[in-house]
């Protein structure tokens, strides 16, 4: 009474999602969207570099969002005294 026929092994898991594409009118409305911050972008571009490799994990990419507060914060100080 073996059971040497009947061990069944736990299926692979799936393999992880591929990174989600764009559509071309999102990925311009999000240039556009990119290109409003002006000064900050580059600092934006960072967050989203730092969520894309961390399956979008906010506490993991505090850095880049602290930057990204603080520049909003300038540009706000910035044009009040114009």
């Amino acid at each position: 009474m073996g059971s040497a026929g009947n061990s069944s092994t736990p299926p692979p898991p799936p393999p992880p999602p591929p990174p989600a594409v764009l559509h071309q009118s999102e990925a311009d409305e999000e240039d556009e969207n990119v290109k409003q911050l002006h000064e900050c972008s580059t600092i934006y571009l960072a967050l989203q570099e730092c969520l894309a490799q961390t399956n979008r994990n906010w506490k993991s990419c505090q850095p880049e969002v602290q930057a990204l507060k603080e520049c909003h914060m300038r540009k706000k100080l910035t044009k009040g005294n114009d």
